[in-house]
């Protein structure tokens, strides 16, 4: 998973140009397919992470992807993000957001 971790906090001016609104990008495999989210294991550190999306349909279990997001996360069990958008990654991994 690659992320650009916040550095932004309640005193930050933050505006366009500020790193923390740079989208981060998660190579996953879906574990579990519901209405409006997805269940991934993210394949770089085997951890499972909720992914909320209006396009959980579209996909399957066991079908990897490139997810890009926020690159914020919730501290939740599991972790969850806010996908904005969900491509199907090829057979040699390249295919990415």
């Amino acid at each position: 998973m690659e992320r650009m971790e916040s550095m932004c906090d309640k005193d930050c001016p933050c505006n366009d140009g500020c790193p923390c609104q740079e989208p981060a990008t998660m190579k996953a495999c879906i574990l579990r397919v519901c209405c409006c989210e997805l269940l991934v294991c993210d394949l770089s550190t085997c951890q499972e992470v909720l992914v909320h999306t209006e396009n959980a349909c579209c996909f399957q279990v066991g079908q990897r992807v490139c997810i890009e997001y926020s690159g914020a996360m919730t501290m939740s069990i599991p972790p969850q993000i806010s996908a904005i958008c969900i491509k199907p990654l090829n057979h040699c991994g390249c295919n990415c957001c």
